[in-house]
Order: structure tokens, then sequence, then C-alpha cells
């Protein structure tokens, strides 16, 4: 078949799960992937043909995305902070919002920092603290086998060769549990993406995460949505340094309750950040007012 028909054919078939322009990037992404093409390919090579097997895997993958399965997944990768994480059902993918999340924490972090990074899940927030502050000391925790199995899998052994990076160190423990002692010692910065979404918004949310991604790291109960901030304030009044900083992210319509907890935590300095869509998404707060 050419490559032209099939995208043709593949994008229409997406088209009652996603908007049309979202399905043909979909489909050129995936086209990207296991045929080694470029998104423009079908246009510079009309004539260009797609082989017996490369068909038959693109029609494996077909299926899986008409399903409602997301491309990340099927693709076992992720692009975040212009790196390629691995991906797989059982950890929640990373999203756009959260780079603006590790873009703010490297303005803390330092070569010599310590980082804790709380909720870790693919541990996309860890690694990319690691490798773009080398040397910094960063502990990721997650209560997840398959997300720390994920985490810990990340393969970004030829950057660490070039920079001197350490790998962070992943540890299997529930924030929600006080009684814990996963780390020691102090903390220069301290993050987390936890999870923030409520039962009730459910609703609003598509198929392809609702039946595919892991719902320990999506939701929290409508009469308790900031029972992991409590958890995160409470650690970090444990474990940050006098100096440091904490970042998390949150749901957009808990922005000014969020921040009201930290204060009411003991937190003198906290601000509430946009993201891409001027939304309210992160919270940074310190133990000292600015």
């Amino acid at each position: 078949m050419l490559l032209r028909h099939f995208l043709q054919e593949a994008a229409a078939s997406l088209e009652s799960l996603y908007p049309a322009a979202e399905a043909r990037s979909i489909v050129l992404r995936l086209c990207e992937h296991e045929l080694g093409v470029k998104s423009y390919t079908h246009i510079v090579e009309p004539e260009y043909s797609i082989g017996d097997s490369s068909m038959e895997r693109l029609r494996r993958s077909m299926e899986r995305l008409r399903l409602g399965e997301p491309l990340q997944y099927v693709l076992e990768e992720c692009e975040f902070c212009s790196r390629r994480f691995r991906v797989a059902p059982g950890v929640l993918i990373p999203r756009p919002e959260t780079e603006l999340l590790c873009r703010e924490a490297l303005k803390c972090a330092g070569s010599s920092s310590r980082v804790l990074d709380l909720c870790s899940g693919s541990g996309c927030i860890a690694w990319t603290l690691a490798l773009s502050a080398p040397g910094a000391e960063v502990t990721g925790v997650e209560l997840s086998d398959a997300a720390l199995e994920i985490a810990r899998g990340q393969d970004f052994s030829v950057e660490m060769a070039e920079t001197g990076a350490v790998a962070p160190l992943f540890v299997k423990a529930d924030i929600l549990d006080f009684t814990s002692n996963f780390v020691s010692g102090s903390f220069d910065l301290i993050l987390s993406n936890p999870p923030y979404i409520m039962e009730r918004e459910k609703a609003e949310m598509r198929k392809n995460v609702l039946d595919y991604e892991p719902s320990l790291a999506l939701f929290v109960p409508d009469d308790d949505p900031l029972v992991f901030y409590r958890a995160i304030a409470h650690w970090t009044k444990r474990f940050l340094s006098p100096s440091g900083c904490g970042i998390v992210e949150i749901n957009e319509t808990l922005g000014e309750e969020t921040a009201e907890l930290f204060r009411a935590s003991g937190f003198p300095s906290v601000s509430v950040l946009l993201d891409f869509f001027d939304k309210n998404r992160f919270i940074l707060f310190r133990k000292q007012a600015l």
C-alpha cells in the first residue's frame, strides 16, 4: 500500500476518538516510528510504498489505537523535556505541563543539590533533574511496582557517560504512611506531581485516559482532594533544607485551596504558577520568606 493512502485511511479510522487533525498527527507519528519516514515523506515521495512486514506491524498498532489505547503505550515511549522516556501500561504518561515543573525546578537546582521527587511514576521528573543538573543527587519515591520498574529501567547511559550525571535512586514507599522512613537527611529541592483529579471529573476525561492509564496515579476522593498535598507538606517540613524550595503540580480548580494548605502548614512563601494556558498548575513554596 502507498504511504499516502495508508495515512488517509488510518487517520479516518481514528476520527471517532480524536479530532481529525489529532488523528492524522497520531498516524504520522506512528509511521515515523515504525517506518523511519518523515512527516512529509508522503508529500515529497508520493509513490512511497509500505512493505508487507511493515504493513503488518502498522495494522497491529492501528488495532490497538482504534480501541483507544494511547499512542505512547503503543510506541512504548514518550517525549518529555527533549528526551525519550520509556512508558508502558501501569505508568502515567508524562504531560507537557509537567515539563514546566522541571523548568522551574532547574532554576533552583545545582550540581550539588539533593533532590526528592515524591510520587515519581515513570521517573521523568527525577531523571530530567539528574540529567540536566549533572552531579545532583536525586531520589524518587513511588508506591507502584510497575512504575518503579519503568523508572529504574530508563536508559540514559550514553548521556550519563557524556555528562557525568548520576542516575536517580528510586525507593518504594507510600507517602500517605506517615510512619514510613524512606529517606534521610535534608533536600534542597522537593518536587511532586501527585494524583489530583477528583473522581467527579472523570466525566470530562477521554476514554484513552480512563481505560488505560493507572487510576492510582490520577484520582483522589471528591471529599478529600488535597490528601496528597497534606502528605507532601508533612514530608517537606521534615526533609526540606532551610533555604530549599518545593514545587508541586496541582488541580487547576484547587489552586488557592492548595496554596492555603501550604501556608497553613508553616511555609511563609507560597506562590501559584500558571501553565501554558494560564491555568493554575503549580505551587512553589519555601521555608523562608523572600
